[in-house]
């Protein structure tokens, strides 16, 4: 049992303004794992304030980015040294099947960390350019104060998507984890002060939705950075716009993954499904929706069916286990929910709609296979963050494919599977999603613009792009005959 007594706050370990706690639950065994003092909205003023402080009067903004990079390098060495431990840790926090964690949840945070090191020596914070009247300096400057808010399911994946590019920027942070996984978050903190980061540039307070939206709407951050749902996407949306504050926003998806009528389902759904039930269904990329031709529907569904079948569901610590328990009772309900609300509906379940057998712990659901389905049914619209597939049969051309891909209130990833390349181009330029795999088991390139369509989002993480989400840009008039160094 990991538990800590104290909140991170300001670069130093002091005594939460409140009492309360937030208990850990282990969602395979159901036991209490960890606990941690439960943030309150006095602990987020004394963190905003310390960030302030630091951004306002500190050296952090000041440095040069290649020296702010040194920390984010220490930090990754320290994630390096402690992947095991970290991603046995996110699993009893979350669920999350270890064998895949391992990389995901803690290697691929590494990855972005050791981006973002790297183009903090070639990135052009400064550049002279020639206007219609004398050259300008174009420098680009940290947003100030962040507010930076992340969701449960890959908890320290999204933590360095935000932390990574703030950091290099120039910023200082208050970092809001979920109160479902606030010990990998808390263990991160500590890893930041092992590697020297200057006192005030990074606070790390778990609490819940009121205290969240008390960060959001607080006159001291300049920026909200938030990963969560798209109903709490708007609303944070809307009182930062009622601010005028900067925001970026990644959220839902409900991605379809187009199968073309010359698909070879043997090379391809060994790619496709790793990514189809990803971390238990929990995944805001989870390609949910497959979208199958009529004339080969029967053979794409008795293929599906059985590669799901063959996945191992059990304790996520197993590193022979594919599919884990979901995150909490209350997501487990919800899943169930869709199971009735899909029958109800007219489609027909193929695979699962149960609870696995023999587990009388843990918050576990079949991997289940929705057949039959129609894109208006509402297992085919809502995300459910679950292991839960909908196999929907379209008529005529790539192009109606496309259609019903594109008939979703989201936008965020999705797949084309065919055996001609330039056809799947065609077909990936055609749905509206920030992000497309053709032919490819790759979701995310940590070099590249993530982000979403419509209703998933608003803004780009990843690559230059997520560095440029914490940069505001100056024009800086220059007297002729002068050429400042950048």
């Amino acid at each position: 049992m990991k538990s800590y007594d104290r909140l991170f706050i300001g670069g130093e370990w002091v005594s939460p303004a409140g009492t309360g706690k937030i208990e850990v639950i282990n969602p395979t065994t159901e036991e209490v794992v960890g606990t941690v003092p439960d943030a309150t909205t006095a602990d987020i003023d004394k963190a905003v304030a310390a960030a302030r402080t630091a951004f306002d009067q500190g050296p952090w903004p000041k440095m040069a980015p290649a020296e702010r990079a040194a920390i984010l390098t220490k930090v990754s060495e320290a994630l390096k040294a402690d992947m095991e431990p970290m991603a046995q840790l996110i699993t009893t926090e979350m669920g999350s099947p270890v064998a895949w964690g391992t990389m995901a949840q803690v290697f691929a945070p590494t990855m972005i960390f050791d981006y973002y090191v790297g183009l903090a020596s070639t990135f052009q914070f400064d550049e002279v350019r020639q206007g219609l009247m004398g050259e300008v300096l174009v420098a680009k400057e940290p947003v100030g104060v962040v507010g930076a808010i992340s969701p449960w399911n890959v908890p320290l994946f999204i933590a360095a998507a935000k932390l990574g590019p703030a950091l290099v920027a120039g910023c200082t942070v208050v970092f809001k984890p979920a109160p479902e996984t606030p010990l990998d978050a808390l263990r991160l903190a500590e890893m930041f002060e092992e590697a020297g980061l200057p006192k005030g540039v990074l606070s790390v307070v778990p609490a819940g939705r009121e205290v969240g939206e008390h960060l959001v709407s607080h006159p001291g951050v300049d920026k909200v950075s938030f990963t969560g749902s798209t109903a709490a996407g708007k609303k944070i949306g809307a009182i930062c716009g009622s601010q005028l504050k900067r925001f970026s926003l990644e959220l839902g998806g409900k991605s379809a993954a187009i199968l073309l009528d010359d698909v070879n389902l043997a090379e391809a759904l060994p790619m496709l499904l790793p990514n189809a039930i990803m971390n238990n269904g929990e995944a805001c990329i989870a390609q949910t929706r497959i979208l199958a031709p009529r004339d080969r529907y029967q053979e794409v569904v008795d293929a599906v069916v059985e590669k799901v079948a063959a996945m191992k569901v059990g304790d996520p610590l197993d590193p022979t286990v594919e599919v884990g328990p979901l995150v909490a009772e209350r997501q487990r309900d919800r899943v169930e929910g869709y199971f009735k609300i899909g029958q109800d509906e007219g489609a027909k379940i193929a695979l699962g709609g149960g609870r696995p057998p023999n587990m009388d712990k843990g918050w576990f659901v079949d991997p289940t296979v929705f057949v039959n389905v129609d894109n208006s049914m509402r297992i085919a619209q809502e995300e459910i963050f679950g292991p839960v597939l909908a196999v929907i049969p379209y008529d005529g051309g790539d192009e109606n494919a496309v259609s019903i891909a594109n008939d979703s209130h989201y936008g965020l990833c999705g797949s084309v599977w065919t055996g001609d390349s330039e056809r799947g181009l065609k077909v990936a330029r055609g749905v509206r999603t920030g992000t497309y795999m053709l032919n490819s088991p790759v979701p995310v390139d940590f070099s590249t613009p993530f982000g979403g369509f419509k209703e998933s989002g608003m803004g780009r993480e990843f690559g230059p792009d997520g560095l440029e989400l914490f940069l505001e840009k100056k024009s800086i008039n220059l007297p002729a005959g002068f050429s400042p160094k950048v």
